[in-house]
């Protein structure tokens, strides 16, 4: 069904249009009449099917032009998964300037998002912790909502936010439009509807993820200074016949580009401020194979089908999921083999990559970089190919008057092919960078033998027990301020004044980083290496044998104070016989 069978508004249709979709999904051609006719709705719907139009539109076409304050409200489990939502919408609403969608999560300013709220926002998308925390301060007030959306509802109580989400259900009016996405439906998941929903419509859609098959998915952990060696390093292992090489920016397309061009790869960039003329061009010479590295941005990439590309590399993991799936879609066609690699620069793009594994429901494997040293053999194998393909073939009659003039000036028919071939292997090796790739630290579990890239550390929270903490208000503000998932994190402790929770040492800075000065049921917290067992027991020791020492050194001194009073008393006697 097209987009303009479902009687929209022109102003939606008109940035439906000019984002590039014309057919809308099942979702939502099944969900977006459903929501508009005022009905609560369960859409049951596996991820990356387009459910963020799919009640994001209808959202939209039901604020009205009054100045209502907060009219709907979007709760999504993870920071990226609101901002990401809050930007769709921003997109669908983009000729309608009364709507005034915006975005509150951990890890941001409380102050910039108190601004925009009283701006005038009416569409608000949010992860449950921050929520509650602008409901306590009254600064979002949802007196005038008229809808209230859980998108990927199952994830968020996997997150430990059920308490959250109910609290947030209990506060908002009754008379309101509740609707529910979820890619699974448990008890959990039931009980909320049945409490919470009245008389709901069950939409279903068993569609097929929208990755392909047929692609190898792979991962590299590289420190961002050296992103740019490590694209050559993969360039020159891998040698893909016709590749695209992915970045978020326009700089980075015109730096990368520039980079490899000057290092001999046909490489060509593609991005907005290009004119359609250089566009073109650029097209042209790629479709021919005159250049066999294309690098683009997603906005630049869209609309372009090129058959025949064997390799999507990710300089920068995507800022969207549904524009990874859109990048690694450009391989893997007409039931080919594909393969799709990204570039990691740090453990919070790690979890970014994890929880977009999720999303697609499908592995993206770790890969180490290729060693330098198969890098150089192979080009050297391809020399020696080459020279043992061209040897079947009659030497042109060139060919015998160049040998002829380097025999007379001396050289022998060995130290002329000597020659030849340590030219040939330099210009296959000049481009190989020189640098080194730090190797990531691996562990081996004492408990499970397996092999681990952390070790677990123990972090201390300043609030516990006298201002009411909960296990479950750590783990919330522990995951929403991370964007981790709740099964990373270990043990919780409860104490009076501070809390304690198990960590991956590898993710320990991350960590702590990402959680001081967050808010945990409404308290500021600050955020530490838990040092107090160590602490402890060094005092224990301390008291242990300074115990021992004190006693016999308070012995030994009370013999010498013994003998001394006794010196002292003959002295006396002494003095007084006299």
């Amino acid at each position: 069904m097209e987009f303009k069978e479902l009687e929209l508004t022109e102003e939606v249709l008109r940035a439906v249009e000019e984002m590039g979709f014309a057919e809308a999904t099942e979702i939502q051609a099944k969900s977006i009449p459903l929501i508009q006719s005022g009905a609560d709705v369960i859409g049951k719907s596996n991820t990356g099917t387009g459910k963020t139009a799919a009640f994001g539109i209808p959202a939209i076409e039901s604020i009205s032009h009054e100045r209502n304050g907060v009219e709907v409200l979007i709760l999504c489990p993870t920071r990226e998964l609101a901002m990401q939502a809050c930007d769709e919408i921003r997109k669908f609403s983009k000729y309608m300037n009364w709507v005034k969608p915006c975005a509150v999560y951990g890890g941001a300013s409380m102050d910039r998002q108190i601004i925009d709220i009283k701006r005038g926002a009416n569409i608000v998308v949010g992860t449950p912790g921050r929520v509650m925390d602008h409901m306590r301060r009254r600064t979002l007030k949802l007196q005038n909502l008229k809808m209230i959306i859980l998108d990927e509802a199952d994830e968020m109580l996997n997150m430990g936010f059920r308490e959250d989400i109910e609290c947030i259900l209990q506060e908002v009016p009754e008379e309101r439009q509740t609707i529910l996405f979820s890619a699974t439906m448990p008890p959990a998941i039931m009980a909320i509807t049945n409490q919470y929903q009245k008389d709901p419509q069950l939409i279903k859609i068993d569609q097929k993820y929208r990755t392909v098959d047929t692609i190898d998915q792979y991962y590299f952990e590289i420190p961002s200074g050296m992103k740019m060696e490590a694209m050559q390093y993969l360039l020159l292992a891998y040698e893909p016949k016709a590749s695209m090489i992915f970045c978020n920016t326009k700089k980075m397309v015109d730096d990368l580009t520039e980079t490899l061009t000057s290092k001999g790869f046909k490489a060509a960039g593609l991005h907005g401020d290009m004119k359609q003329t250089q566009r073109t061009y650029v097209m042209d010479k790629f479709k021919s194979g005159k250049i066999n590295i294309l690098i683009a941005t997603d906005v630049a990439a869209r609309g372009i089908d090129v058959s025949g590309i064997d390799v999507v590399f990710n300089f920068d993991l995507p800022q969207d999921n549904e524009y990874y799936i859109h990048r690694i879609g450009r391989t893997g066609r007409a039931g080919k083999s594909g393969t799709a690699y990204t570039l990691i620069s740090n453990r919070k793009q790690i979890y970014d990559l994890k929880a977009l594994s999720r999303y697609i429901k499908a592995e993206i494997k770790e890969k180490e970089l290729p060693e330098k040293n198969d890098i150089i053999n192979n080009k050297i194998s391809k020399v020696v190919n080459k020279i043992t393909a061209a040897s079947q073939q009659t030497l042109k009659d060139e060919t015998d008057i160049i040998f002829g003039i380097l025999t007379a000036e001396g050289y022998s028919a060995e130290q002329i092919a000597k020659i030849l071939i340590n030219l040939r292997i330099n210009k296959e090796l000049r481009n190989i960078p020189e640098f080194e790739i730090p190797k990531v630290k691996k562990y081996v579990s004492k408990s499970t033998g397996k092999l681990t890239k952390s070790k677990s550390a123990k972090i201390e929270i300043s609030a516990g027990k006298s201002n009411r903490i909960a296990p479950n208000f750590i783990l919330g503000a522990l995951v929403e301020a991370t964007g981790m998932q709740g099964k990373n994190f270990g043990k919780i402790e409860i104490f009076d004044k501070y809390s304690t929770v198990e960590v991956p040492q590898a993710d320990l800075e991350f960590i702590i980083d990402a959680m001081d000065n967050t808010k945990v049921n409404g308290k500021k917290v600050t955020v530490k290496l838990c040092e107090r067992k160590s602490q402890e027991k060094s005092k224990e020791k301390s008291k242990d044998k300074p115990r021992f020492g004190r006693s016999r050194d308070s012995h030994e001194g009370s013999r010498r104070n013994d003998s001394s009073r006794r010196k002292g008393s003959s002295h006396k006697k002494r003095k007084s016989s006299k």
